[in-house]
């Protein structure tokens, strides 16, 4: 154990870490990952091998260990991606959660179908061409998450702006034989969860079933959620194994809408009247993922790897007086290929990888009028308005190496092509028109990747992006209508628009190692970005954002970490800090209407931090605060949401055998109002418009776990 000692607590510690690491890369810790100092168990195993994929990648990370977490309430993404740099998780009501990283989608429909990052499940594609929902991300089926920054996830087929994520299930290797988990609290919130796994031979299955409820902080916030999720593998012989995949989840979500600044503080709980008085719900009645990845290992230093997923999301949205039907069915098929070889006396790793998503044909979107109002008043509610097709497709090929110039010091190279396809059609009214796009693009890589010493570590990238707009977004972006004379379509988007890829291109420098200070990360990183794709809410009562091609804007920031040791006795006592900073400066460069100005939707500023206290019998009690900065509502910067300081508390116990658990969590203990997410507006002119979410108030939750080893 480390002598006691005293540390600075928040960034200068973090300007200031010198470096100290092990010699392998393999044996950094990156991301915020606090592992009891035991026997290494599977679990351990999964996630010190995810630490040593990532610390080889030239670029920024994070590897989120499940067990973190779970000492305290994990209701969604936000608790899931709490504490890590570079990564923006804020809660957009119910469990759609407004997920950013380096700007990525910044205001491109949050929650409902959360873009600019490209989400595995298991390392298998989730996103599709139209986006990724968020049913199937039940936080209680995780072992560990893998984020990749930016262009770091260029070896996953990533060619997004904010990079990838990976949320990895458990299997029979690293889960308990049973386990049973209850939690519960504030606003009427109930979690349940039953799971088994076991390796049985060369078979092993993992099986948890989850449901969960609340009547939610805000008014009209109630949801409902139930799901299973299952996995099986089997080893044919040391060079052939395979896995299959399923998850099935419902979700019932009420929506509140958006509402003003003065409304989050003076009644936070209310809900935009309008959407009580429609009752306005988002329902997926089934979403449904099957899966199988196969891996062949050639030999010592090459193998195969082919995936295949099936995945159905269905979608009822009673947003708005009007009803919108969906169905989204997606099919895609990935093939990797590594090798690892020895040029001039060096050690060279390359890659080859092919994936792709393709929409099946589907019954596409129908819409109803609910509400009659206005012009809609001669028709009953239930009335068609409108039929849309909306089809694509994303083809990705890369190819990568990374080869050893010098003694530690590694060159990164990649090159990978993009094909997409987009297509959107009004099939009712006949009248209605069709578009259809198709683009190839490129996107290149170079890194360089130096151990300075055994325990620091510094790295730099120059890489580029490439996005495609949703299908969907080519008609409600459209400015063209059905003229009087169309009945319940009278008004509505006839013939869908052309929107160009985004594309950027970003140079990223910094480093990670383990110092006096404790474990940190450092990351800088500079994007020029291309016909930006930005969504905004044309009036204070529209519900469904426009998404357009912007004028050139800059995305730059810097995203550190620090995970210290403040004090350690012998008796196995120890007092630690970890912290997260993220510094976001996204902006225009000479537009025509808005100059410089600051791009809205997401803080500059966004500190996390966590002073923890661990006792040898396996009590814990921990504090923690969340800093964010004011938030511009409007691209014309003409309104803010408020900054705040959130305070929390949790205090729990870890049985020594790890069979038992149980916490307290409190949150927001000075019931602060303020503003979780802003969905902007074009130019509110410096009126409060009804623009933001709340945030939860003060809440108080406590669990209990049990496990059978």
């Amino acid at each position: 154990m480390p002598s006691p000692k005293s540390l600075p607590s928040a960034l200068l510690g973090l300007a200031l870490a010198c470096p100290v690491m092990a010699e392998e890369p393999k044996s950094m810790e990156l991301g915020q990952v606090l592992i009891s100092a035991e026997e290494q168990s599977d679990a351990d195993a999964s996630v010190a091998e995810a630490q040593s994929r990532l610390a080889q990648v030239p670029g920024g990370s994070n590897v989120v260990d499940l067990r973190q977490p779970l000492q305290g309430r994990v209701a969604s993404n936000q608790d899931v991606l709490a504490y890590q740099p570079g990564v923006y998780a804020q809660s957009a009501g119910n469990e759609g959660v407004k997920i950013s990283i380096r700007g990525s989608g910044i205001n491109r429909a949050p929650g409902a179908h959360a873009s600019g990052l490209y989400t595995m499940l298991d390392g298998l594609p989730l996103t599709g061409p139209g986006g990724t929902p968020y049913e199937l991300l039940e936080p209680l089926w995780l072992d560990h998450v893998e984020v990749l920054r930016g262009a770091n996830g260029f070896d996953r087929g990533a060619l997004a702006l904010g990079g990838a994520i990976d949320y990895v299930s458990h299997t029979g290797y690293d889960a308990p034989k049973l386990q049973v988990r209850y939690a519960t609290g504030s606003h009427g919130y109930q979690q349940r969860q039953v799971s088994s796994g076991q390796v049985l031979g060369d078979f092993d299955y993992y099986l948890s079933l989850t449901d969960s409820n609340a009547d939610g902080y805000q008014d009209h916030t109630a949801s409902e959620s139930k799901g299973v999720i299952a996995n099986f593998g089997y080893r044919f012989n040391p060079n052939l194994e395979t896995r299959f995949y399923f998850r099935y989840r419902e979700t019932d979500n009420d929506l509140a809408g958006r509402v003003t600044k003065h409304s989050i503080e003076h009644t936070p709980r209310a809900a935009n009247p309008a959407y009580v008085s429609r009752d306005d719900s988002r329902k997926q009645p089934g979403s449904t993922f099957i899966g199988n990845k196969t891996t062949y290992y050639i030999d010592d230093d090459s193998s195969i790897q082919t995936g295949l997923v099936y995945h159905d999301y269905p979608m009822d949205l009673r947003e708005g007086p009007n009803r919108l039907k969906v169905a989204y069915t997606d099919v895609s098929g990935t093939f990797d290929y590594k090798r690892r070889d020895t040029l001039f006396g060096m050690e060279s790793r390359s890659t080859v990888g092919l994936r792709t998503t393709k929409h099946l044909p589907n019954d596409g979107a129908s819409e109803f009028v609910r509400i009659p109002s206005g012009n809609t008043a001669a028709y009953a509610p239930g009335t068609r308005m409108r039929n849309f097709t909306y089809q694509g497709s994303d083809t990705v090929l890369h190819v990568g190496n990374d080869l050893e110039i010098a003694d530690d010091l590694w060159l990164t190279t990649g090159l990978a092509a993009i094909y997409t396809r987009r297509e959107s059609a009004v099939t009712y009214p006949q009248s209605g028109g069709k578009t259809s796009l198709n683009d190839w693009d490129y996107a290149p890589r170079l890194g360089l990747r130096y151990q300075v010493t055994p325990d620091l570590q510094l790295f730099g990238n120059l890489s580029r992006s490439v996005e495609a707009p949703h299908p969907w977004s080519l008609i409600y972006s459209s400015n063209i209508r059905f003229p009087a004379g169309n009945g319940a379509a009278t008004g509505t988007q006839s013939d869908p628009i052309k929107l160009q890829n985004q594309t950027a291109t970003t140079l990223e420098l910094g480093g990670r190692g383990d110092s006096a200070l404790g474990q940190w990360s450092l990351a800088w990183y500079y994007a020029q970005v291309r016909h930006e794709l930005l969504s905004v809410l044309p009036d204070a009562n529209a519900v469904t954002p426009y998404e357009l091609n912007a004028s050139p804007t800059v995305h730059q920031g810097v995203e550190a970490s620090l995970q210290s040791t403040l004090w350690s006795a012998p008796d196995g006592r120890k007092l630690s800090l970890r912290q997260a900073y993220t510094f976001s400066d996204f902006h225009y460069r000479d537009d025509q209407r808005f100059g410089d100005n600051r791009l809205p939707g997401l803080p500059m500023h966004y500190y996390q931090g966590e002073l923890r206290h661990d006792w040898p019998q396996g009590f814990f009690a921990a504090v923690n605060t969340q800093l964010v900065s004011k938030v511009a509502v409007d691209y014309a910067n003409s309104y803010y949401a408020d900054p705040y300081a959130l305070f929390g508390a949790t205090v729990g116990y870890n049985a020594p055998k790890n069979d038992w658990q149980t916490w307290l969590d409190l949150r927001n203990l000075t019931n602060q109002h303020y503003a979780a997410t802003v969905t902007p507006g074009y130019d509110d002119k410096g009126l409060d418009a009804a623009r933001s979410t709340p945030g939860e108030g003060l809440g108080v939750y406590v669990g209990v776990s049990w496990s059978l080893l």
